[in-house]
């Protein structure tokens, strides 16, 4: 078999929603180059599939019946009901158009729902298209990441579809846990994907898939619950479902981990109690207030300094105190009753306006701090909402005219219309929202009937409840109870320190921490938790640990820190205890010493690999592993879609470096001979 070119390879992830496609191996590997929905659409001839909508559209026309020519030259003379007389033999046809609409999902097949393959045609439909829109060469080898829910016939049957329709000289399955392995270099991990309406959970050691205990299509902990549960808030606001998940991949919908605190509550939390303000003397502002005793402490505070001030500070302070005791005979006796009166009025508007504008340089210095807030502090934000509304409705609202103004009904020689400026495209906000910033594209299609309209919502915390109905709680005990049946104990403690969370249900912020502040809070065990039972081992036992390698203290060559699974530490320690020597105990004990040494001794040469290194149950440490930083074309783009970055690496290495000698692919020989069963025995 010729070598194959890293140009030629293909990869095909296909996912509920979203599928993933790329011809060729770049030099540095980057994200896939053809992003597609998974969706096909019923074509007019049953059994058939189309990539986007079509739609059928009559247009009924009126079409003349015309004399023929004279054929000597002569000119044909009509009477003046000539034209009544054309209108009168006019014919009604009617012309079908097919029309392609990209934008609607009306009528839509999705072949996969939470990872399981529903309707087999219309996903050989869409790989089918996939292949054409790509066109590779007819020497091209084919890689598909299998879903962890898809069975053993499943297999089959894409090993046969791809073999027969495409004649492809190599074909690849690889699990999308064992791809996402690849991508981070992990060679032992749990990879949590989060997906549409699932997820799946998987354990991960030395390159082989655990299937014992493995959480495939766990329902309610995919990215439409969180949307779903957004709906359920904010239904009573008028939010519809593509609101929610608009709001949901937005940067101000974000998760918080568990036990932070809202920020209705932060606020609620800081106000401080009147009665433990009243008993710790903080009633010292009010009495100064008031101009109680208060005052008398600022007096005394202010010393020398408050004697010395100016005379206008004497006269308001005097002013002040006298203020509310009123010599009304004096007044009229001076007779300047007018001049006071006015004097009061004066200084009541001056303290007015002070006070307003003390307020209004308040408010101006607090709204920055308002603004520099981070999300998780706000209590409202805002985020663009774009929906697609039919142009026949704005023009009914008087927002863009129903003609395009390229011709006119009355059929005189005037000049087009002029097309109206964009600016009053834009000015189709509702009424009700002065403060919404509309938007809308303008159809480059004369056969366009839509158009998308931009505006500004504002949320509450709400945004911050997207994981509340419990599905981060799912995700953590599906996560449990896989690692819990990995067999080899002491690979349990790996696993968790390296959990891989990929998926684009994982996009949502502040999903991947709060999931793991979720994990440390119901599974994790400090190291001071492991020193149950301390009392009661013998005190030549070394001080637990939290490695859980807990052993007596060596006693002869013979002797290990690590004893075999069938000897009794404490019976051993109990027997040597007062033989520090190692020699044997005199009387009875001397041949149970002898044989438990000589059964010690014998474990350990017969499995010296299998000692146990740390908790089998539960964990000391969870901890997230980080992808290299070698492929700098996927910083920007995120981690969620990992697995194609695996695929690509895995790609290169069985394709073109391996050449197919670890047999990580079927050849068209091999499947000639062994028939679609023989993918079992190549599946990565």
């Amino acid at each position: 078999m010729p070598p194959f070119k890293d140009e030629h390879v293909l990869i095909i992830a296909p996912g509920s929603q979203t599928t993933l496609a790329q011809l060729g191996l770049p030099e540095s590997f980057t994200p896939a180059q053809l992003r597609t929905s998974t969706r096909m659409f019923p074509a007019e001839k049953k059994g058939e599939w189309e990539p986007v909508k079509v739609r059928e559209r009559k247009v009924t026309r009126r079409r003349n019946d015309v004399a023929p020519e004279p054929v000597d030259g002569d000119t044909a003379m009509t009477d003046a009901d000539g034209a009544a007389n054309d209108a009168e033999n006019a014919v009604e046809e009617q012309e079908t158009y097919f029309e392609e609409d990209p934008t609607t999902e009306e009528g839509a097949v999705y072949p996969i729902k939470q990872g399981r393959v529903v309707d087999w045609s219309c996903l050989f439909a869409l790989m089918t298209h996939i292949y054409n829109t790509l066109s590779p060469p007819f020497h091209t080898p084919i890689l598909v990441i299998a879903q962890p829910t898809w069975t053993a016939q499943d297999h089959e049957i894409l090993t046969q579809f791809f073999f027969e329709k495409f004649k492809t000289p190599a074909f690849c399955l690889m699990d999308a846990a064992l791809a996402a392995c690849y991508a981070y270099a992990a060679s032992t991990a749990a990879v949590i994907d989060i997906g549409y309406e699932k997820c799946d959970v998987t354990a991960v050691v030395e390159f082989l898939i655990n299937d014992i205990g493995r959480g495939t299509a766990v329902p309610g902990c995919g990215g439409e619950s969180m949307t779903q549960r957004l709906l359920e808030l904010l239904s009573n606001k008028g939010f519809t479902r593509d609101m929610c998940e608009q709001l949901k991949r937005s940067g101000i919908c974000e998760i918080l981990p568990p036990g932070t605190a809202m920020p209705g509550e932060e606020a609620e939390a800081t106000n401080v109690n009147p009665a433990a303000a009243a008993s710790a003397g903080a009633n010292t502002a009010g009495l100064k207030g008031r101009g109680g005793a208060g005052d008398q402490v600022a007096s005394m505070r202010g010393g020398a300094g408050a004697e010395a001030g100016d005379d206008q500070d004497g006269e308001g302070r005097e002013v002040e105190d006298n203020e509310g005791v009123l010599d009304v005979a004096s007044l009229v006796v001076s007779g300047k009753t007018n001049e006071f009166l006015a004097r009061k009025e004066r200084e009541k508007a001056e303290k007015a306006e002070k006070a307003a504008a003390k307020k209004a340089a308040q408010e101006a210095a607090a709204a920055p701090k308002q603004a520099k807030l981070p999300n998780a502090k706000r209590l409202t934000a805002t985020f663009h909402y774009t929906e697609r509304r039919p142009l026949e409705e704005l023009n009914q609202n008087g927002k863009r005219p129903l003609e395009n103004g390229t011709s006119n009904a009355e059929g005189d020689a005037k000049r087009p219309r002029t097309p109206e400026p964009q600016e009053s495209v834009d000015s189709t906000a509702p009424k009700s929202d002065p403060s919404s910033n509309e938007k809308k594209d303008v159809p480059t299609q004369s056969g366009e009937t839509t158009a998308l309209i931009r505006r500004d919502v504002e949320v509450g915390v709400e945004r911050f409840q997207a994981a509340s109905g419990g599905i981060l709680d799912q995700v953590a005990d599906a996560t449990h109870r896989c690692i819990l049946s990995v067999p080899d104990t002491h690979k349990r403690g790996e696993l968790w320190d390296n959990l891989i969370i990929v998926g684009n249900g994982s996009k949502v912020r502040g999903f991947r921490d709060a999931l793991v502040t979720k994990l440390n809070s119901k599974y994790l065990i400090s190291p001071s938790s492991a020193t149950i039972f301390t009392s009661e081992l013998p005190s030549n036992f070394s001080t637990p640990v939290a490695t859980g390698a807990n052993t007596p203290q060596p006693q002869s060559h013979l002797q290990n820190s690590h004893h075999g699974p069938g000897v009794n530490p404490l019976l051993l320690a109990a027997t040597t205890a007062s033989n520090p020597g190692g020699l044997a105990p005199p009387g009875q004990n001397q041949h149970l010493h002898a044989q438990l040494q000589m059964q010690q001794y014998q474990q350990q040469n017969q499995h010296p690999l299998h000692q146990p290194s740390g908790h089998g149950q539960t964990p000391t440490s969870i901890k997230l592993t980080k992808m290299p930083d070698y492929f700098p074309e996927w910083k920007d783009v995120g981690t969620e879609e990992a697995a194609f970055l695996g695929a690509q690496v895995a790609a290169k290495v069985v394709f073109v470096v391996d050449q197919g000698l670890s047999k990580g692919f079927m050849s068209r020989t091999e499947y000639n001979d062994l028939g679609p069963q023989g993918i079992h025995e190549f599946c990565m």
